[in-house]
């Protein structure tokens, strides 16, 4: 046995446990295995795909390594192992072979932990549903087994509904690749010619991933090469003759969301097939093990950890539950959903929607009863509740509150910043302190809600969603609600620009754009320049006004639901809102002229 170092430890961390390198024999090759870490502790195998090699699990084989045994080994033709000759000695029987062989030699007589990328995962699906005794957990990143995919596909032509041919047709463009590789000699040729660097840089610049020493590997250009014949020998095959594929050993399949080559649609009816199956999305490109290692070494050891009955932290707990497939698992099961403004109206109604969904929920509210009465009905239908007394408008109270919920709970799934006020009476009849008062919390606890959670849902890597709640009145301009449309205009764009911005860390964004709804803001709204029994009389005209229109709280709320669940980005609430919207856009003067009307 021989040392070898290869590179992947985080810039400034401490150093990763050495690398030791053998030579072990396969069917009919010379396989170069690494290996890291104690022996003695649980063994996991990552396998790489084409054209890599083992060096592309360079990072998450150093966050492992403190914690696991970890082992990666070159496949036949590519790195350091050896490279046979001809089509046939590329097909499964032999990959599996040579799979089998390494883990003779590195961790005989106990099941091991699988890990595979591209067409490492795509052999490890085959290794999984062909000798699952071997295997204690199963992660596939960007590499689908292929007689699952053969029957998906099949499934959406048998069918040909326009969204099922879209699907279909999607995967197909984006496995262009697969087509060119049928060609006789041509790839091999152009590898060999120099398609390596223009390779490199296709990487760095689409997915971010800089050339650091070991990846791409200085034999890229005869892995390359070598590595078509995996296609050839078994992509066809696979597809026209598609086999029943299943397997028992629990496992996680991470979907990179903006994989340029293979479908986050291909993970529909795994769980079919796959009855121990978890889906972890990831906003993220096909590189995924270079582009993201925290969370990818994170997310290996959670799931090694359950399934081992390990000790777990709430969050890790929560985010296993949320990825679980199957079974009586509820929509938002595993969720951690933040809500301000929670103690009554359209807050109260929204933590409770989530926590029938299976959230758990953290319910802020200026007025801490409030709050605590909201946490302890979410209880009664979901997941403890949480209470929190926070004034949305003072931003060093914001700063301690998400701080609290990071630590106490973790990073939120979903945000929904619904805290607001109502004012009305003329322009010239708001004073300064009307106006910090109205965007203090219908603006600035926007603001601080999106920012201070936002920062922690892009630093999680995980994506997540932000709910802010705007109004009918962001387009529906008022001579009598200007600080009000002003401040619930400013949301609206705020949100538009916010997801503008967070799409590419896949956390949605949208604004809740409620109409005339029966709660209890209009009997809390102040309407300047009146005297006090004036004011009274306006607050109870509003609110007989809202009561009569009978739209609760309870109907915004679903749609909050539903927006998360398909991450839309503006939703008018009620039929007036949405006619509204629609005029706006349509005929801005008219728009104009009926902002004169005095409804007060």
């Amino acid at each position: 046995m021989t040392q070898a170092t290869t590179s992947g430890a985080a810039p400034g961390a401490a150093p990763a446990a050495p690398v030791t390198r053998r030579r072990v024999r396969g069917d009919g090759v010379d396989l170069a295995v690494y290996e890291q870490g104690d022996r003695s502790r649980p063994t996991v195998l990552l396998m790489h795909g084409y054209p890599d090699t083992h060096a592309v699990w360079g990072e998450v084989a150093a966050r492992l390594a403190g914690r696991y045994h970890v082992v990666r080994y070159d496949v036949r033709g590519a790195g350091a192992s050896s490279r046979p000759f001809g089509r046939k000695r590329y097909t499964f029987d032999y990959l599996m072979s040579d799979m089998r062989a390494v883990l003779d030699a590195t961790a005989p007589e106990r099941k091991v932990h699988l890990v595979g990328h591209d067409w490492g995962s795509i052999q490890s699906w085959e290794a999984a549903c062909t000798m699952p005794e071997r295997f204690a957990s199963f992660t596939s990143i960007s590499g689908p087994c292929l007689d699952h995919v053969a029957h998906w596909t099949r499934r959406n032509l048998a069918r040909p509904t326009p969204a099922n041919l879209k699907r279909a047709a999607g995967q197909g463009a984006r496995s262009w690749y697969i087509y060119f590789f049928q060609t006789p000699l041509l790839p091999e040729l152009m590898w060999l010619a120099g398609l390596s660097r223009p390779f490199s840089r296709a990487l760095e610049l689409g997915e971010g991933v800089a050339p650091r020493d070991g990846h791409p590997a200085r034999t890229m250009a005869r892995d390359g090469a070598s590595g078509v014949g995996l296609y050839r020998a078994n992509m066809v095959q696979r597809l026209r003759r598609p086999r029943d594929r299943r397997t028992d050993v629990p496992t996680q399949v991470i979907v990179p969301t903006k994989d340029l080559f293979v479908s986050p649609h291909l993970v529909g009816g795994l769980g079919g097939r796959v009855p121990h199956l978890s889906l972890r999305p990831i906003a993220a490109g096909h590189w995924v093990p270079r582009s993201h290692p925290d969370v990818i070494a994170r997310w290996i050891t959670e799931h090694i950890t359950g399934v081992q009955g390990g000790p777990l932290t709430t969050a890790e707990s929560r985010a296993l539950k949320r990825a679980r497939v199957g079974g009586d698992r509820r929509a938002f099961d595993g969720s951690l959903v933040v809500v301000t403004g929670a103690g009554s109206g359209i807050g109260r109604a929204t933590a409770l929607a989530f926590a029938e969904r299976g959230a758990e929920v953290v319910a802020a509210d200026l007025d801490l009863a409030t709050a605590q009465r909201t946490a302890e009905l979410a209880g009664l239908v979901g997941p403890a509740g949480h209470p929190y007394q926070v004034d949305v408008s003072d931003a060093a109270a914001m700063e301690d509150f998400a701080k609290s919920v990071l630590h106490d709970h973790g990073v939120p799934d979903v945000v929904v910043n619904n805290a607001g006020i109502g004012m009305a009476g003329s322009f010239l009849d708001h004073t300064v302190g009307d106006w910090d008062a109205v965007l203090g919390v219908n603006l600035w606890g926007v603001v601080h809600g999106s920012r201070l959670f936002a920062a922690q849902m892009v630093e999680r890597g995980q994506g997540g969603h932000i709910v802010n709640t705007s109004s009918a009145a962001a387009f529906t301009p008022s001579r009598t609600l200007p600080a009000y449309a002003t401040s619930k205009a400013a949301v609206l764009m705020l949100s538009e620009c916010l997801r503008a911005e967070l799409k590419g860390k896949g956390i949605g964004v949208t604004a809740i754009c409620p109409g005339i709804v029966n709660t209890n803001i209009t009997r809390t709204s102040r309407f300047v320049g009146r005297g006090t029994e004036e004011q009274a009389r306006s607050q109870e005209k509003a609110a007989r006004a809202y009561a009569l229109r009978g739209f609760g709280p309870e109907g915004v709320a679903e749609q909050i639901v539903n927006a998360v669940r398909d991450d839309r980005a503006v939703v008018p609430v009620t039929p007036e809102a949405r006619l509204s919207y629609l005029t706006s856009r349509l005929s801005p003067r008219m728009m104009r002229l009926l902002a004169r009307f005095n409804a007060g």
